[in-house]
């Protein structure tokens, strides 16, 4: 059996990164996805907050580009607990919360330049570069076509040509 999950959302708190005891890179954050529907003549605003782990080189670069507020879309695979249903736990007030858990494969990140640098003016949907924004797999050489090659930073030049 096989799953994939695919969000497009924005980064809700600045990448941590760390590492595993064998020297791993981990990255994580947070994306908000939301959507506006009617119920009952009322529109009505919904927001589902994904916890994002990226490993290995995706997370080196995750830590690097991606920034609170920006434009991602993340393809993974939903880490759930032992019985198959989000992760519960308990706030600080005492109230019982879910946590939704992706294990990241594909990471987007479709804020503009200009955009990240001026971080998110929480207008609408900014300009996205391409036609899906850049793409970092992490774990493979992609090729050309909008999805970059897994190169050092430092290997591509100065900032105007970095692919992120």
């Amino acid at each position: 059996m096989f799953h994939t999950i695919i969000i497009v959302g924005n980064v809700g708190r600045d990448p941590e990164m760390r590492y595993t005891p064998s020297g791993q890179a981990v990255t994580s954050f947070s994306v908000a996805t939301s959507r506006n529907y009617k119920s009952q003549g009322q529109t009505v605003k919904e927001t589902i907050w994904f916890r994002v782990t990226c490993w290995g080189r995706q997370a080196e670069v995750a830590s690097n580009y991606v920034k609170k507020g920006q434009k991602v879309l993340v393809e993974g695979r939903l880490v759930a607990d032992a019985s198959g249903n989000p992760r519960t736990y308990t706030r600080s007030d005492g109230t019982i919360g879910t946590s939704f858990e992706i294990t990241a494969s594909n990471l987007q990140l479709l804020s503009s330049r200009a955009e990240s640098e001026g971080g998110y003016n929480g207008g609408g949907y900014g300009q996205s570069t391409g036609s899906m924004g850049n793409t970092y797999g992490g774990s493979s050489d992609m090729g050309s076509g909008g999805i970059y090659e897994d190169r050092e930073p430092s290997d591509l030049g100065d900032d105007d040509n970095i692919p992120f």
